[in-house]
């Protein structure tokens, strides 16, 4: 049987809209904007009902819409780069856009922006939103680790101290608490601990399913449901954690996936090639992770979005403002660094019984080449693509689909 798109997709697509429109208006009422990085924690705004945006959900959301190229015009006839950090700058090329144009109305102009140090041009980006009067920027800075701890993802959920350093911690919980101090002036609102406590008690359950489902489908086969549909099911869930909605929605899509499975659906009947794309979603172009199936058999089986979901959030602890800067201190190592990122994709490679992969390497990716050689090492061949997953102007992003075809042919006898 193939596969149908998920309800559960379709669902968290219509709460993002519905929690958009709110969030419009609460802004228009005069309720204080956030725009966050994805590795800023949020969950100090979520537990002190700040309205906040992640700014790669905006850039997603805009990649999709096909208003990237225009928001990044914006940059360049403002005399800005618009040619490095596009999925940072996105958001801020496209606060202008008219709104009857914009995606969903349009981004309102933010009151604060938070994200981390991760490098300079990523710090500029930031510091622009703060040349308007009305923007603070609260920056936290980028600790690094010297070594990686073996099998961190099973480490960092009970045994984060030992995987992360006291150090890096105590850097970040410092940050946090100044950060707490910070919005409470800022916004007029007090943070309750305890609150805080239960926020972090739900992302926590949220994780759990996210890691029943992604070892689901490690084990399914053939593969049952879209990438696409993953992605959605995953990461607009993602994007509300701390909330009951954001559980209840990572239950629902792991129940879905389990009725998949037991009713043999299939993603592509005659799944013959299992490929795995890593890097970011390629937001203007999602139905390319389809478009090999008829003609290969090749059939997308796995993104870092439900993965690191899986691995990468849960945090036990009975301080829960250390435990959540344990969940952030690391984020970038896990995806990207030396000895945290190449282990973990060759262990999520095989559990999913991988035979290829194609590898989006943005320009502030660190590591890229490990990642790509530690992959090759255990015998599974890598497409190396050097793009811009916001950024269609690329003439790498626009060859993609003919160079996943040479990969197929010459790389996977397909």
């Amino acid at each position: 049987m193939t596969a149908a798109r998920l309800d559960s997709a379709r669902r968290a697509s219509a709460h993002q809209k519905e929690w958009f429109e709110d969030l419009r208006l609460r802004v228009q009422t005069g309720e204080p904007l956030a725009l966050v990085n994805a590795d800023a924690p949020q969950e100090i705004l979520r537990a002190m009902d700040i309205p906040y945006v992640v700014n790669q959900w905006w850039a997603s959301l805009v990649g999709a819409k096909r208003m990237a190229e225009r928001s990044l015009d914006a940059l360049r006839r403002a005399e800005y780069p618009d040619d490095s950090r596009q999925y940072d700058a996105v958001a801020l090329g496209s606060v202008d856009l008219p709104a009857e144009e914009a995606p969903w109305g349009g981004l309102p102009r933010p009151g604060l922006v938070i994200a981390e140090n991760s490098g300079d041009a990523a710090r500029k980006v930031f510091d622009l939103w703060a040349e308007s009067e009305h923007t603070t920027f609260f920056p936290f800075e980028r600790s690094a680790a010297v070594d990686a701890p073996p099998r961190w993802w099973e480490l960092v959920p009970h045994r984060w101290e030992e995987a992360f350093g006291a150090d890096r911690l105590d850097l970040m919980v410092a940050e946090n608490w100044e950060l707490m101090d910070f919005l409470e002036d800022w916004s007029g609102r007090r943070f309750d601990l305890d609150r805080f406590g239960e926020v972090m008690d739900r992302v926590n359950q949220q994780a759990e399913w996210n890691r029943r489902s992604r070892d689901l489908l490690a084990t399914a086969r053939p593969m049952p449901v879209s990438v696409h549909d993953t992605i959605n099911s995953v990461m607009l869930p993602q994007w509300h954690r701390g909330t009951q909605w954001a559980v209840d929605a990572a239950r629902t899509f792991y129940e879905e996936l389990e009725a998949a499975v037991a009713a043999g659906r299939a993603v592509w009947p005659r799944e013959r090639k299992r490929l795995m794309w890593i890097g970011r979603g390629l937001w203007f172009d999602m139905d390319l992770y389809r478009r090999f199936e008829e003609e290969y058999g090749a059939v997308f089986v796995w993104s870092m979005y439900l993965a690191i979901a899986a691995d990468g959030y849960l945090r036990y602890g009975s301080d829960p403002m250390r435990a959540l800067a344990a969940r952030f201190t690391g984020f970038t190592d896990q995806l990207y660094m030396p000895g945290w990122a190449g282990d973990w994709y060759v262990k999520e490679a095989l559990t999913h019984g991988v035979d290829g992969v194609v590898h989006l390497v943005a320009d502030d990716i660190p590591g890229a080449r490990f990642t790509t050689e530690a992959l090759e090492a255990a015998g599974i061949p890598v497409l190396e693509i050097h793009a811009s997953n916001a950024d269609p102007r690329s003439s790498e992003a626009a060859s993609l689909g003919s160079k996943i075809e040479q990969f197929l042919i010459q790389r996977l006898d397909a």
